[in-house]
């Protein structure tokens, strides 16, 4: 392999981010232009990029406003882009999906709304229930985050506590939607992207319920009350209002994972994909993915070497600490780190969009050496990852993988190089 690792394993990554570029999947699903006015809104933090491809291939008038996360702007000629808080919320998206609901309420039926929604829309997108305030969603955002629930979970209860998810901004308008989703969500399930905006499902209310029980989720006491009314219950997907609605995956962790796959045999090395759609607890993926790697590295099974492994999905982390600093996938490499010490393999771990968690970066480089050059900086590595900091011990030895945003997301890329 003429590439050092951390070329190689950054160029899978780049391969993984080009496959997800939103303009390949928009150009593919394309609707066809209405009687009456297009209208585009969205939500995420590529959705500002989304918006920018479809100004370049869609012929004919456009308007419409999308939020993103703040510094993931760009720009575009007739479609605004609002930036806001991610991943805990704030006023100027509750101002954004007041605008996105009022952008839609008054077309007609030949009008067309243009959706376009990717992950981080969730949090972009606040709109408290009455009796509930943006630091009542604030404090539930904070505890899911914290809770080590999958996203699909934190999906279920988020979409029974607003007005504008679960479908219900698309049932706000009596035009017709067409929702184009880049899915950073494992399965692909389109109303789980952002807490589906624009996509119902049959979760209920009680089945938030559950699982704010089942995570011990300590909410305050005016969602739960309002979660036991029927007030909180979403739209069916039954609902005739939907029956002239489409819905398009433009983009998954699937299709990413093996545009890295081939980018891996371009450079004569042999990859392998565990899954696209793995989650859990981050630290304990990491030392399922190193027992794996392990024996490809002493025992040639049951991947033979030279491999890359490949995996993705969205695992999730459990606060045990505050003030820690890093994200799931630098919580990830340290985990990993630990348990190949002194093991010849090289891996990435990082998010697609370009941050992990709330810091500036992607996630991080590790090898069978990061425990040392951690001790030798004088920190306990055990000690970071206790504390979910696992971003401060990277950031000290420069391991720290930066790309700035990407302009997609499909979630979590991670590459494990055994030579």
């Amino acid at each position: 392999m003429p590439m050092q690792p951390r070329d190689f394993l950054t160029d899978l990554f780049s391969a993984a981010v080009r496959a997800a570029d939103p303009l390949t999947g928009i150009k593919a699903h394309l609707p066809a232009r209405p009687k009456g006015r297009t209208v585009v809104i969205g939500a995420g933090k590529g959705a500002a990029q989304m918006a920018q491809a479809l100004e370049t291939v869609w012929d004919g008038p456009l308007e419409g406003i999308v939020v993103t996360r703040y510094g993931y702007g760009c720009e575009t000629r007739n479609i605004e882009i609002i930036e806001a808080s991610h991943p805990v919320p704030d006023s100027a998206g509750l101002i954004a999906s007041r605008r996105l609901i009022d952008a839609v309420s008054n077309l007609t039926e030949d009008d067309l709304v243009i959706a376009l929604i990717c992950g981080g829309g969730s949090a972009l997108l606040p709109s408290p229930p009455q009796g509930l305030t943006l630091t009542d969603e604030i404090a539930m955002n904070e505890m899911l985050l914290a809770s080590g629930a999958p996203i699909s979970l934190m999906n279920v209860v988020r979409k029974h506590l607003s007005t504008i998810k679960g479908g219900r901004l698309a049932a706000a308008t009596k035009a017709r939607v067409v929702s184009l989703i880049v899915s950073d969500i494992p399965g692909d399930n389109p109303a789980y992207v952002a807490s589906g905006p624009t996509v119902a499902d049959r979760s209920t209310r009680h089945d938030a319920l559950e699982i704010i029980r089942q995570y011990k989720m300590p909410l305050p006491q005016v969602a739960l009350d309002f979660l036991a009314s029927p007030a909180a219950d979403a739209p069916s997907p039954d609902d005739p209002i939907f029956a002239t609605h489409e819905h398009h995956v433009i983009a998954s962790a699937g299709v990413s994972l093996e545009a890295a796959a081939a980018q891996a045999r371009a450079q004569g090395i042999t990859p392998v994909i565990l899954s696209d759609a793995i989650e859990g607890e981050s630290r304990d993926v990491a030392l399922v993915h190193a027992a794996i790697a392990r024996e490809v590295l002493v025992k040639d099974r049951p991947f033979a070497k030279p491999v890359v492994i490949l995996s993705g999905g969205e695992t999730t982390v459990t606060l045990r600490a505050k003030g820690g600093r890093g994200g799931r996938n630098g919580e990830f490499a340290l985990a990993m780190a630990l348990a190949i010490e002194g093991h010849d393999m090289h891996l990435l771990a990082a998010d697609t969009d370009g941050i992990d968690g709330s810091e500036n970066n992607a996630g991080a480089f590790a090898d069978g050496k990061t425990i040392e050059r951690l001790r030798a900086a004088g920190l306990d590595p055990r000690r970071l990852l206790d504390g979910n900091d696992s971003y401060s011990g990277f950031a000290v030895i420069g391991d720290l993988f930066e790309t700035g945003p990407t302009g997609t997301n499909v979630n979590d890329f991670r590459a494990i190089l055994i030579r």
